[in-house]
């Protein structure tokens, strides 16, 4: 970027953003990769690469290339421009490939000329030879390309012409009065050029050979059709290049624009701009959409619907409920919950640590998702990248859609991962649970105790030893109120302690999901949520380029 700028800045003024321009057209191109069609973006790399290094190049010389086709009088044209009897004319043209140069002050064009792949052999310094002051400093900084014959039978002349058309700063067109609407060259060069109408000259040779009657209507034809090639405005001037007629004025116009130092910036603006609407076409204009809470919690319960999430919560509440109500229940009939199996463990969600060696930490048995579950998450996930892709280009909405499924087909094992991984919360009993089972054992001792006692009065009284005095707590007596109190305090205990045990287990099942749903939003976030908002990344770069690039 930095490079580009200080390019820039050699080019034209300190205030030209043409390297900032460059800059954003190629972020944007590089953005779009993958996501719009491929030809697009490398149009747009190849003309962000070529201004970078026309950029780096010589801002003395502009380029100034003529083209034309067979028997327009292109080569004499160049003839005349540059003095010399440099070009082959009519059926002499030689069937070289290459172009020819004059350079008028050639200190600092070596490496222009290079870029330009002139080979040596076809340039000329026209400063070095004999010629008129005025006419050299006129000229000066111009680097003038005579092209091949566009419509030649040559191929090579073919890529040549369209490889320098895209390199010069600045087009002249030669065109024959007889051939002028030949949709060769406009189909095939000007009208890719629509929109480079500051960098253009046309150019209606051989004009002495038209009835002067008839040579105002042709020039106004030429820019009829210049106009509807999306070059209006494209100034044409009718000149003999044979008689001399119009090459001075031809001349004074090539060197104007060159002394106003703008042809090469222009000429850039030009393409960065032509491939920043091409790819803005196929991007789309639409603004950078943000994703939508609503339907990313409609994503989140829909992936724990299919995690299971329901089911785990309840198992976490009836796991809470038996595990504490053989806590706190009496002692004599709680142990039968143990012959009931654990609604966690039968999840292989609470085995300890010997059961996790045993079935690893990443598979449960929770139920797999129903087709209904599975459909439902098909259709969030849809409606979630439908909803951002909305305004977008219909090929970078469906590099949305691409990215929003391309994790999918591991979603069951990570959400079975992310139940597996939360901490449920229901390994321990509740601290007031421990209490409570402490006091079950003072009761169910104090009522064996009491039980006791009795049995040891009932065998006494019936062997007829001397019955021993027997303490009294108001009218009961001590044994008899040990019995009775220890097991009527304990199941009353056990009864009140339901009602708190109740309370826990919602309050446990209240925690399991929150903790759940996290984990299953995080899994969200990384299977659907973060493609899609990758795609957005790039969009945004790749709009944020284009805005500068067409600013």
């Amino acid at each position: 970027m930095t490079s580009l700028l200080e390019g820039a800045k050699k080019l034209v003024t300190r205030s030209s953003d043409i390297g900032a321009r460059v800059d954003g057209l190629e972020r944007a191109a590089e953005a779009a990769r993958g996501r719009v069609d491929d030809a697009v973006v490398d149009d747009a790399r190849a003309v962000a690469a070529r201004a970078s290094s026309r950029l780096r190049l010589s801002a003395d010389h502009t380029v100034v290339a003529l083209g034309g086709a067979t028997g327009s009088g292109k080569s004499s044209t160049f003839n005349a421009l540059s003095g010399l009897e440099l070009a082959a004319v009519g059926v002499r043209r030689p069937t070289t490939s290459w172009a020819t140069a004059v350079v008028w002050g050639k200190q600092g064009a070596e490496e222009l000329l290079e870029w330009l792949g002139i080979p040596a052999r076809h340039q000329v310094t026209r400063d070095s030879m004999l010629s008129k002051a005025d006419e050299d400093a006129e000229m000066r900084g111009v680097v003038l390309l005579d092209l091949p014959d566009h419509d030649s039978t040559e191929v090579s002349h073919h890529l040549e012409v369209e490889r320098l058309v895209q390199l010069a700063d600045m087009m002249v067109w030669v065109l024959d009065p007889q051939k002028y609407a030949d949709a060769a060259i406009h189909d095939r060069f000007l009208k890719p050029l629509a929109g480079h109408q500051d960098v253009m000259l046309v150019v209606l040779n051989h004009i002495d050979t038209v009835p002067e009657d008839r040579r105002a209507g042709m020039v106004d034809d030429v820019r009829r059709l210049l106009e509807a090639d999306g070059l209006a405005g494209v100034p044409v001037l009718p000149v003999s290049a044979r008689q001399g007629w119009g090459i001075q004025e031809l001349r004074g116009m090539i060197a104007k624009r060159v002394a106003e130092k703008k042809v090469t910036r222009s000429r850039l603006e030009a393409d960065v701009r032509s491939a920043a609407q091409r790819l803005e076409a196929a991007t789309g204009t639409g603004k950078v959409p943000t994703l939508s809470k609503e339907r990313i919690a409609a994503l989140d319960d829909a992936f724990a619907d299919a995690a299971g999430v329901p089911t785990v919560v309840k198992a976490v509440a009836d796991s809470t409920r038996m595990r504490a109500n053989r806590a706190t229940g009496w002692p004599v009939t709680s142990w039968f919950s143990r012959l009931k199996p654990d609604p966690l463990k039968r999840l292989h969600l609470d085995l300890g640590s010997a059961g996790k060696e045993l079935t690893g930490t990443a598979r449960t048995s929770v139920p797999q998702a129903t087709g209904v579950q599975r459909a439902r998450v098909d259709t969030e996930v849809r409606a979630l990248a439908d909803q951002v892709g909305e305004g977008m280009a219909p090929s970078w909405a469906a590099s949305v859609r691409a990215a929003s499924v391309s994790r999918l087909p591991d979603l069951g094992d990570r959400l079975d991962r992310a139940v597996a991984a939360t901490d449920l919360g229901a390994t321990k009993i509740p601290a007031w649970a421990g209490l409570v089972r402490v006091l079950q054992y003072v009761l169910i001792i104090a009522a064996i105790v009491g039980a006791g006692w009795l049995a040891l009065l009932a065998l006494g009284s019936y062997a007829r030893l001397p019955e021993p005095p027997t303490p009294e707590v108001g009218a009961f007596p001590l044994p008899t109120l040990l019995l009775l109190g220890g097991i009527g305090l304990g199941l009353l205990l056990a009864l009140v302690c339901r009602w708190l045990v109740a309370l826990t287990a919602r309050s446990r099942a209240r925690a399991a999901d929150k903790r759940l749903r996290g984990a299953i939003s995080e899994v969200s976030a990384e299977m659907v949520v973060a493609p899609i908002e990758a795609e957005l990344a790039s969009y945004a770069t790749a709009r944020d380029g284009l805005s500068t690039a067409l600013r």
